[in-house]
């Protein structure tokens, strides 16, 4: 064996091993912990009473709530179906309420609660006094509720949300008229933070102009040093004046200290300031897709007698990135050497609609990056801060949209109000080494002309950083402004045929292809229950149409100027003014994977290096039913494939081209080679062992990579597994996995065209999600699969999950079980001792959520007809087109 083989095939077991072995680590309100600060965080997710509808006196402090359900959060008001467009989603007023006491080891600190996002408009009452009212539903809501706290009893929190249509803040469209759902509740995490009066602040919290909490910027990097400046805003709420030091230290993953700085400060009662120091690193590990290093930045404040105040440490990733024109996209210094190609984002999920745990959102971005996609537009919209942590720290660019879709209110509030989300962002977002643009325009929106103007000077005002570049669609006003544009590749209205020379060219949305924005009828909209030819003919548009057309393969002949692109949409998601969901994605709504999928994949690096998103992979995307084609398609980016067709069969082989330019591996196709005949005629001679499929993919002349295909014969079993990504599930009352139960040969092979309905049922610690069954939680099968939700309880332990066929037979293919564990909270589930008792019979209730009658949704579908005339929607093709999301073909 030559040693380069040898080599790859060891990389590829390391690679999975890291993999396997990588797991999340998540953030609370922008930092991590550091051990010995006097900084706590509590966890406030759990035991919430919950009701919908208008409800007087809900927010005083007696109110009477213990016939409320008891949920826990992330809570998305209802179970949604699936199938969950076209407004079907509750849209009204929604109360939550919340019993705790606070430990006394936290008397005499600082008490800030932080909501990373309450949807709609909220406002939010602690022990009967309305400390906050907001409006707008991605970004943080955070309230200092130290002067109402009580340290002898029982506190309540009361928040009231109302996620109905409200123009008066973005995105201020009405939903009926949207392509994505705003869904409801306080979807995404609670804290209680404590610290000392003397702190570090929040940046979402202070309102200052570059300022509040902790900024890094960076300059002069490479590969021998990097200058780190840091800006901390500290404030002073002691009694008596405060004269101490900060302290910085740069530590790697090891825990060995590679930088260090210290820097004497004095603070006045009362006073806030801003306090500025500079960080040499010698040889730094750079940031980039390939290398996502993080560094542990700590930060303590110190009095005078060296004792600890206040701190935490912030994850740092070094890098540089530069736009230059004609010359592209340079990261670290050097020019990026491939394409960045990704896909836009929705934070939604089947049934829970946006009330995703982090662990599932770390998920999502795992399985982007494995796909080998390195970029991710978070369309529409800031998202979940763990996305944000796992795209660091898996190594996904992102582009961060400010809420908004088609809308201008010519009101002055809206506009302050949108101002106020890009500052939001900007500040959340600032210290992540993925955020790559900043998108502060609205998507697709006809806005006032010195609007584009006024968002760019907000997001240099807030990061005045080098590396800090915006984005904006070229068909947009103002767009001549900045540095990077949105368009196509091409020759025609939307796209870009005379470049700037000081411009770089992204193309923001790519690969939807309808034959007009009512219908939505489209080759790349392909559920997975529509089995192969449907996928194979999504996955074909997305490479490389015979027709003229924005593809992958069209941004990879683009020069450098040009630099890459994002596909509409990484998963399929639900939407407003559609009743069909939006089944474009790469994998469904439970994330499980379609044939392109495998198509992105193959289009990774051979790299053997030992990072996400790279190694060589096959697969086959034929299933070897009756009705399958003759054709076999392959996906791989392997040098050479090898195709054997049976035991002693035929064997075909294709060598990839190395083209000079396109995308990396064309789809393989090996023509007329399948026949179900043959298949059979083996079949009636006993010898179904001899029915297969084998595809190698050959590096060097060395089988690196193999996929093997056998028909599925007669459906003898159920089987389970994990779709987890090797993550934990957190008993913390919120967290959640999915199960997937697959109908299955005696061999394992799925039996892709059964339709059963199956049945789950689930002991130990953990619930099924979703709506309710007298026998269990209970589904019809697709493409041969159906994936269950496992939501945690408080307590870890065992869960098992059992599937079965739900009407059983002499016949009925066996019955599966599959056992796991949970593991204890990270953190302190803060709740009155009073809310045990309901907390325990929560943690077994098979739904806890508020599924809408069938009332409600009549309600809903009539006001929707008449709100939805034909003239709302003609407004929404229309505003399509300007902005080049046409439904016609796009030239190259």
């Amino acid at each position: 064996m030559k040693k380069g083989s040898l080599f790859i095939i060891l990389a590829m077991i390391l690679i999975q091993a890291f993999a396997d072995k990588i797991q999340p680590e998540f953030s609370t309100a922008g930092f991590y912990d550091l051990p010995g600060c006097g900084r706590e965080v509590l966890n406030m997710n759990v035991a919430w009473r919950f009701q919908r509808g208008k409800i007087l006196r809900a927010a005083e402090t007696d109110y009477p709530d213990t016939n409320w359900s008891v949920v826990s959060l992330p809570h998305g008001i209802e179970y949604l179906s699936p199938e969950a467009s076209g407004g079907v989603n509750y849209r009204g007023e929604v109360w939550y309420r919340k019993h705790f006491n606070i430990p006394q080891q936290l008397r005499k600190k600082k008490l800030f609660l932080h909501f990373e996002a309450i949807m709609g408009k909220s406002k939010i009452w602690v022990n009967g006094q309305l400390l906050k009212t907001h409006f707008g539903g991605f970004l943080p809501v955070i309230i200092d509720i130290t002067p109402v706290a009580r340290w002898d009893q029982e506190n309540v929190i009361a928040v009231w949300a109302d996620n109905s249509d409200d123009p008066s803040y973005p995105p201020g469209k009405p939903q009926g008229m949207l392509d994505f759902a705003y869904f409801g509740g306080i979807y995404r995490d609670c804290w209680l933070i404590a610290h000392e009066p003397l702190y570090i602040t929040d940046a979402n919290y202070e309102n200052e102009k570059a300022g509040g909490g902790l900024l890094i910027g960076y300059e002069n990097v490479s590969d021998r040093q990097a200058l780190l400046t840091l800006k901390s805003h500290l404030r002073n709420e002691r009694k008596t004046p405060f004269n101490g030091t900060i302290e910085y230290e740069l530590l790697e993953k090891t825990g060995t200290q590679i930088a260090a700085q210290q820097q004497k400060i004095h603070l006045q009662i009362g006073q806030a300031a801003h306090f500025e120091s500079r960080m040499t690193v010698k040889k730094p590990r750079l940031w980039s897709p390939e290398t996502p290093y993080l560094y542990d930045l700590s930060i303590r404040i110190k009095d005078q007698q060296g004792k600890v105040i206040d701190g935490y440490t912030r994850r740092v990733g070094i890098r540089s990135v530069e736009f230059k024109g004609k010359d592209g996209f340079w990261l670290n210094g050097r020019p990026y050497p491939r394409k960045l190609i990704g896909a836009n984002r929705h934070q939604d999920f089947a049934i829970v609609g946006n009330a995703l745990s982090n662990n599932i959102h770390w998920r999502d971005a795992k399985k982007l990056r494995e796909a080998g996609m390195t970029i991710i537009r978070n369309a529409h919209y800031p998202q979940d801060p763990a996305f944000m942590d796992a795209c660091d720290q898996l190594g996904l660019f992102v582009i961060v949209n400010t809420p908004g879709w088609q809308f201008w209110n010519q009101q002055a509030i809206f506009g302050e109000r949108v101002y106020s989300d890009i500052r939001n962002m900007v500040r959340r977002d600032r210290n992540h080494p993925s955020v790559l643009l900043w998108e502060p325009i609205l998507n697709e929106t006809h806005y006032p002309a010195d609007f584009a103007g006024n968002a760019l000077h907000i997001v240099r005002e807030e990061y005045p950083c080098p590396g800090c570049y915006a984005a904006c669609d070229g068909q947009a006003r103002g767009s001549s402004l900045y540095p990077v544009i949105f368009g196509h590749p091409g020759k025609d209205e939307y796209s870009i045929e005379k470049k700037e020379d000081s411009k770089v060219y992204f193309t923001r949305e790519w690969g939807d292809n309808v034959d007009d924005w009512n219908a939505h009828n489209s080759t790349s909209r392909v559920h997975l229950a529509w089995g192969e030819t449907p996928m194979l003919i999504q996955a074909k548009h997305y490479a490389n149409p015979s027709y003229p057309y924005t593809s992958y393969n069209s941004l990879y002949e683009t020069d450098r100027q040009h630099f890459g692109g994002t596909l509409w949409h990484s998963f399929d998601h639900q939407r407003g003014y559609h009743p069909d969901p939006f089944y474009g994605g790469v994998m469904d709504v439970f994330r499980q994977p379609k044939y392109s999928y495998y198509l992105f994949m193959a289009q990774r690096p051979l790299d053997t290096t030992g990072y996400i998103g790279a190694g060589p992979m096959v697969y086959i995307a034929h299933e070897m039913t009756p009705f399958s084609g003759k054709d076999v398609t392959v996906y791989s980016n392997c040098d050479e494939v090898r195709l054997q067709l049976f035991a002693g069969g035929k064997v075909y082989t294709y060598e990839r081209p190395f083209p000079a330019k396109g995308m990396p591996s064309p789809i393989i196709t090996f023509k007329d080679v399948y026949d179900f005949m043959e298949m059979k005629d083996l079949a009636r001679q006993g010898k179904q062992q001899d029915v297969y499929m084998l595809a190698e993919g050959i590096v060097n002349g060395k089988v690196v990579a193999q996929h093997r295909r056998e028909p599925a014969l007669r459906p003898q079993k159920l089987i389970l597994w994990l779709d987890n990504e090797g993550t934990h599930l957190e008993a913390d009352g919120s967290d959640f996995v999915t199960v997937v139960a697959g109908v299955a040969d005696e061999r394992g092979n799925i039996k892709r065209l059964n339709q059963y309905d199956l049945t789950f049922t689930v002991e130990g610690e953990g619930r099924i999600l979703g709506e309710q069954a007298e026998e269990g939680y209970a589904r019809k099968v697709i493409w041969g699969c159906l994936p269950v939700l496992i939501q945690s309880t408080t307590r870890a332990g065992k869960i098992k999950v059992r599937a079965a066929v739900k009407y059983k037979g002499e016949h009925t293919p066996q019955a599966a079980e599959i056992e796991f564990e949970s593991i204890p909270a990270t953190r302190f589930l803060l709740y009155a001792p009073a809310e045990q008792t309901a907390l325990e019979k929560n943690n077994h209730a098979i739904s806890i959520h508020h599924t809408s009658t069938q009332t409600e949704l009549k309600q809903e579908n009539e006001r929707l007809r008449k709100e939805l005339n034909a003239l709302k929607l003609k407004e929404v093709e229309r505003q399509q087109e300007d902005f080049g999301e046409q439904p016609s073909a796009t030239p190259k």
